[in-house]
């Protein structure tokens, strides 16, 4: 079996479509294939860009040209689809990567409830996601916003480690006093936006009335948050071959 044809086993066993990251953890373990090269991982990106018999979705994210007319509206909606159902598929996908980034640093991850039934490729938040209730680490005051943030890492000791808010059309403000709630702890914060968003993020965060949570709290961007995702599964199949 050829290599390219090997990657498109596995993505034909996800649906005919597929992150670089689950790639990364299927497609190598094919037997019916050898990878007979020291960057695998770079020869899975080149072949997905093979116009033959792949496309992008969004960063991160490739299909199956032959699945192309059979992918679910989650992975790439129709002309049909209304663009607020558009705008949240986009953002519980960008939920679902960083909940998956958390999982494999070997962190707790919470995704609010209103969001756990919602469709992260072909399964639920709720069920990628380790957290059922939102640790009660402060005050109720404080964890009532807390809670909402869209997706949190806890650490062992069930302290947040790090919140993020996707930002798709909705108001970065509104983010960041969210964040300014939980100063008092030692906790990242980041915006998870398009890049063109991210003037808009320097100008907000800039405010007098968030300078004690501007040194921390960075922009991501959805590319940055997709390499991340890639290079993340990169390194866990890196470390399961070296039973690290």
């Amino acid at each position: 079996m050829h290599q390219y044809e090997a990657v498109i086993k596995a993505m034909e066993g996800n649906g005919g479509y597929a992150t670089l990251g689950y790639l990364y953890q299927n497609a190598l373990k094919i037997r019916a294939c050898e990878w007979k090269t020291k960057t695998p991982f770079a020869t899975i990106r080149r072949i997905v860009q093979d116009e033959r018999f792949f496309f992008k979705i969004r960063p991160g994210l490739w299909a199956l040209k032959t699945y192309k007319d059979r992918l679910p509206s989650n992975i790439l909606p129709t002309k049909e689809i209304s663009k607020p159902k558009q705008e949240e598929f986009t953002h519980t996908y960008y939920q679902g990567l960083l909940v998956e980034i958390g999982n494999l640093k070997r962190f707790q991850t919470f995704v609010p409830n209103q969001d756990k039934n919602k469709i992260y490729l072909n399964k639920k938040l709720g069920e990628i996601s380790t957290v059922e209730e939102f640790y009660k680490f402060t005050y109720d005051s404080i964890l009532r916003k807390a809670k909402t943030i869209d997706v949190s890492w806890f650490n062992i000791r069930k302290m947040p480690y790090a919140l993020f808010e996707i930002e798709y059309s909705t108001t970065i403000q509104n983010s960041l006093l969210k964040f300014l709630e939980i100063q008092d702890f030692s906790v990242k914060f980041y915006i998870v936006a398009d890049e063109v968003r991210k003037r808009e993020f320097e100008e907000k965060v800039s405010l007098n009335a968030f300078v004690p949570i501007q040194k921390r709290t960075q922009f991501l961007s959805y590319l940055h948050l997709s390499e991340w995702h890639t290079k993340t599964h990169e390194i866990t199949r890196l470390e399961e071959n070296l039973n690290f």
